[in-house]
Order: C-alpha cells, then sequence, then structure tokens
C-alpha cells in the first residue's frame, strides 16, 4: 500500500470535532420517528420520547448501582423492549454491553461471563435458575437486576437487587451522559467455532455508527427499500447476535416503530406480524422455515404478502425463496460474520434484474449480494492472490471495513491469524462474478474433497432442497478410504410418515448431473433421513455436531 503526505489544515481554535457516540443514533431517532412505537409482544408499547427517558432512567439505575464508566454490564434477555434500552444505555455510560448468548451450554455461559470479566448483569426470570448454578464462580459480579414480565416475589439465592420496571420508575427522566472517546469500547459477545472455548468480539462506538450509518443507506437503496421511518420493524435474529445483526440501532437511527417479539414463538411471531402490520424482519434461513412451518400460515389462514425478509447467516435456497415467494413474502439476502459487525454485502439487484420476473430474479436473490459502501471485499487463492471476477474461480473472501473488530478479547495468536497480511479473513469459500456479486460457496472446513475434486455441500443443499417431499437437509463430508470423502446427507422429509425414498432424492439429483450443474461424484453416498437436523445456539445448521452424529 502506497503511503502519501496530503495536505492538512489547521482548525479554528474553538472549532469542535464531536465524537461518534451510540447516544447521537438515539437522538436522531427521537427526532425522526414522531409517534412511532417501541411494541413489546402483546404486553406494552410507548413511543419514541417514553423510549428516551427510560434510557436515561436505566442510566441513573445502573449508576445507583456502581456500574462506571470501563465496567461490563451483562445482559440475558429475550429481545425485548429493556434489551433495546440496554443497547443505548449501557454503551452511553461509558461501560460495555455483554450480550450473552442464552443458547450456549451453561459451562459456555460461564466461561464467557467469566472471561467477559462481567461487573453487573441484567437477567430474565427464565435464566434465573441457570445463574443461580454459576453465581458462586462469578465472585467479581457486584449484582443481579432481575426482568420479569409481571411484578412478583422471585425466591432466588442470586443477589437481586431489584426488578427492572419497579426500580426504573423511582429514577430521573434525564441523565446527564459523558461524553468520551469514540474509540471506547461499547460492545462485547462471543462466537463459537468449531474448536476451543467462544471467542470474544468486541466494537467502538465510532465502528458501531459508521456500520449503523451504511446499513441505513443499503436498507433504504432503491430497489431494496427494507427499512425506513415509515416502515415496521421486528427482529427475528437474537439481539445476543452481533447485536441483531445492528438492525436495532439502524432502526432506532431512522425512527421506525419496532417490535420486539420475547422468545421466539412461532404462534406469537406470527400474531405480532398480522397484529403490528411488520413490513421488515432478518433472520437465518432455518428461523424462516420455522415462521412459514407455523400453523396458521401452512393452513392458509394468515396472510403475509408484503413482508420482506433480510436472510444471512447461511445462504438463501432457492427452494426457500420460492416457498416464500409463494407466499408473498419478498426474500433477499445479505452476508457478514460476527467479526464483521456483521454486514459485508446485501442483495442491491442490477435495475435489468430487479425489473424481470422472479424466476429470473432468484438465482440473484440467492447470492450474497454486492459490497456494501465502504466494504472492500477480494477473493483470493491460497496465496492471497485476488482471483477474477468470472463467476468461476473459487476462492476464501477476504475483507476490510471500518467496523471489523480488530481483534478478538485477550487472545492475541487467534487474533493475527484472523488479520493476517493486514486483510480479515472470512474462512468462507466463494466466487465474484462480472457484475461483483459475491456467491457464497461454502465455509473452508464444510468443503468437501473427494477423489481430488472439490464439492460444495451448500451447492448440494441447495439441489435437494429441492426435491418434492424434502423439508429440510444439511450434507457433509465422511471419510472414504477409496475417495479420501463422499459427501452423506440428513434430510428432514415434509411428511415424516412418508418420506421420499433414497433412490427418488438420487434420481432427482441426476437431472443436475446430466445438466451439467454438478458432477456425478457429488451425488451423496449416503442419505439418511430423521425427524429433526441440529442446530447451532443461532439457528445455523451445526455441522460439528452432525459430523459426531453421521
Amino acid at each position: 500500500m502506497t503511503t502519501v503526505t496530503p495536505k492538512i489544515l489547521p482548525s479554528t481554535p474553538s472549532a469542535t470535532n464531536p465524537p461518534l457516540l451510540i447516544g447521537d443514533l438515539l437522538e436522531s431517532g427521537v427526532r425522526m420517528a414522531g409517534d412511532n412505537q417501541i411494541v413489546y409482544r402483546d404486553l406494552g408499547r410507548h413511543d419514541y420520547r417514553r423510549f428516551r427517558e427510560r434510557v436515561h432512567q436505566l442510566a441513573h439505575l445502573l449508576t445507583a448501582q456502581g456500574v462506571r464508566a470501563g465496567d461490563v454490564v451483562a445482559v440475558l434477555d429475550w429481545d425485548s423492549h429493556r434489551y433495546l434500552e440496554a443497547f443505548f444505555a449501557i454503551p452511553m455510560l461509558g461501560a460495555v454491553l455483554h450480550t450473552v448468548n442464552v443458547r450456549l451450554s451453561p459451562e459456555q455461559i460461564h466461561y464467557t461471563m467469566e472471561h467477559a470479566e462481567d461487573d453487573f448483569v441484567l437477567v430474565h426470570q427464565d435464566f434465573v435458575p441457570l445463574l443461580e448454578g454459576l453465581h458462586e464462580r462469578l465472585p467479581r459480579i457486584r449484582g443481579y437486576l432481575l426482568c420479569q414480565e409481571e411484578a412478583a416475589e422471585v425466591d432466588s439465592a442470586l443477589p437481586l437487587v431489584g426488578e427492572y420496571e419497579s426500580l426504573l420508575a423511582d429514577q430521573s427522566r434525564h441523565y446527564d451522559f459523558p461524553t468520551f472517546d469514540e474509540n471506547a469500547v461499547a460492545t462485547l459477545f462471543y462466537t463459537t467455532g468449531t474448536t476451543g472455548n467462544p471467542k470474544g468480539v468486541y466494537f467502538t462506538h465510532r465502528q458501531l455508527v459508521l456500520h449503523t450509518l451504511t446499513e441505513a443507506s443499503t436498507l433504504q437503496a432503491p430497489g431494496v427499500e427494507l427499512l425506513n421511518r415509515d416502515k415496521v420493524y421486528m427482529p427475528i435474529t437474537p439481539m445476543f447476535h452481533v447485536h441483531a445483526w445492528g438492525v436495532p440501532y439502524t432502526a432506532t437511527l431512522l425512527g421506525a416503530t419496532q417490535v420486539y417479539p420475547g422468545r421466539y414463538e412461532p404462534e406469537m411471531l406470527v400474531r405480532l406480524l398480522v397484529d403490528e402490520r411488520v413490513d421488515f424482519s432478518h433472520c437465518v434461513p432455518t428461523l424462516l422455515g420455522m415462521v412459514l412451518n407455523a400453523e396458521p400460515i401452512a393452513s392458509g389462514r394468515v396472510d403475509l404478502a408484503g413482508w420482506k425478509l433480510l436472510i444471512g447467516g447461511s445462504p438463501l435456497t432457492q427452494a426457500l425463496a420460492r416457498r416464500a415467494h409463494e407466499l408473498g413474502i419478498d426474500t433477499r439476502s445479505a452476508y457478514g460474520m460476527s467479526e464483521t459487525c456483521p454486514l459485508l454485502t446485501a442483495d442491491v439487484l442490477p435495475r435489468d434484474i430487479a425489473e424481470a420476473d422472479f424466476e429470473t430474479q432468484l438465482p440473484w436473490r440467492c447470492k450474497a449480494g454486492l459490497p456494501i459502501p465502504l466494504v472492500q471485499l477480494q477473493v483470493v487463492d491460497e496465496s492471497g492472490t485476488p482471483l477474477p471476477n468470472d463467476g468461476e474461480s473459487v476462492g476464501e473472501v477476504r475483507v476490510r471495513a471500518p467496523w471489523l473488530t480488530q481483534a478478538y478479547y485477550k487472545e492475541t495468536t487467534r487474533s493475527e491469524e484472523l488479520w493476517r497480511d493486514g486483510w480479515l479473513h472470512t474462512g468462507d469459500v466463494a466466487t465474484l462474478d462480472e457484475r461483483g456479486f459475491l456467491q457464497i460457496r461454502d465455509r473452508i472446513k464444510d468443503v468437501i474433497k473427494t477423489g481430488g475434486e472439490w464439492v460444495s455441500s451448500l451447492e448440494l443443499e441447495n439441489l435437494i432442497a429441492q426435491c418434492p417431499g424434502v423439508a429440510e437437509v444439511a450434507v457433509i463430508g465422511v471419510p472414504d478410504e477409496q475417495w479420501g470423502e463422499r459427501p452423506a446427507a440428513l434430510v428432514v422429509p415434509k411428511d415424516l410418515n412418508a418420506p421420499p425414498a433414497s433412490d427418488e432424492v438420487l434420481a432427482f439429483l441426476k437431472r443436475f448431473v446430466s445438466e451439467g450443474r454438478i458432477n456425478r461424484w457429488a451425488l451423496p453416498s449416503s442419505i439418511r433421513f430423521v425427524d429433526e437436523i441440529p442446530k447451532t445456539s443461532v439457528g445455523k445448521l451445526d455441522k460439528k455436531r452432525i459430523r459426531q452424529e453421521v
């Protein structure tokens, strides 16, 4: 990289250059929102002005409990108005918000809370028993603030300081928040991998503000238009997972109506989608499948036409996108990872494709999309040489952007591996086409090498998912003495009592061999029908567990 010395002119002595801080997102949102609401399940709602007051009251509450700048405050809650308030109040104090993944095992949760050096905890009543079993091994924690739906006595061995709403009501509705360096850490969470303990990923105020501004411009782009002030937004991505992809910050900046569903229950999600007239959500493919299988939708009693969904975490299959389209649901793809805050690419369709019919759009909607503004993205070979944008050359995705985590928390070796050569290495295998669209082909660790040839497990999953009678599928590589590895598939049938035969699935795949889509050695050596496929804590296919069980 060439270094130059451009001209830098002096500033006026009295001029100010305010830091980029999360609190400014909230203030902008209140100005934009008007009477738009923050909604929690079917239990309550309030406008943005009251939302801001509650953020200020939470700051007073935490300060009264001894929380100071630099402290780490953990949150264990379902997606709620309380969680949204914590997204703002904790970092605005100069403290660090630790969003705890409540779907990890108890031992993993203990590891993350100990490793993060949590000082104070907000805990939903559902997770009190879990923390009672861990409290003695977390001596640093000074207190626990109880979050519950109804005011009732909770008998617990935890040193509870009180109940969220009761204590909040006694606090002043204005807090004089401090100003500080925009490079202060705002959030911390843990991402799981295939080996070892979860890794801590952290982001600064500056990174989150820049990500929010760029995400806002992307979600409002012509031809996308997923989110603005006049839309109703509901996440179906847990708030503990990369700040629910950062969209709560973006929705707040734009002043959109926000609906928080609490615990993910299909019937409640569907009821909120209908009653609150939700325009936009985001989730992983498996959660979309869960919603589509909910009885009110499967039976045709509910109309979700006009609902727009951004799909990430795993590639959107054509079968799932077509099924959603048949119900009037508009699906688009995006790509990112925990370490990237997360957004890197999104499906901003070229004008000629956007104006075409759905079947023409379908393969484009299932691509990962174009790099969003400020993202530099390359697909490189093993030597780090960028590959051509021909839609065929396969390599690893590496990126640069102003909001990428700069390190894993307390993990020097892993951090160096993540950032080797000055680029963040994603571990994803992909192609770039002549229009710059990214197509994820697999994770490096999930590519199957059979007879010296590479086979994409994602491509096989996409094709098998289109077979009649298949509801869900996962493909992995299994050891083979002759070929090194062979593909093996787990399939959940649409009708558990009448699954398709393995020969039917193979016959369906052989047509793609005839068409040249896949090679004959990509045909699975085994197809096993199961009731359920293991998932990770955020709803992705858990291929680590699948390999152990196959």
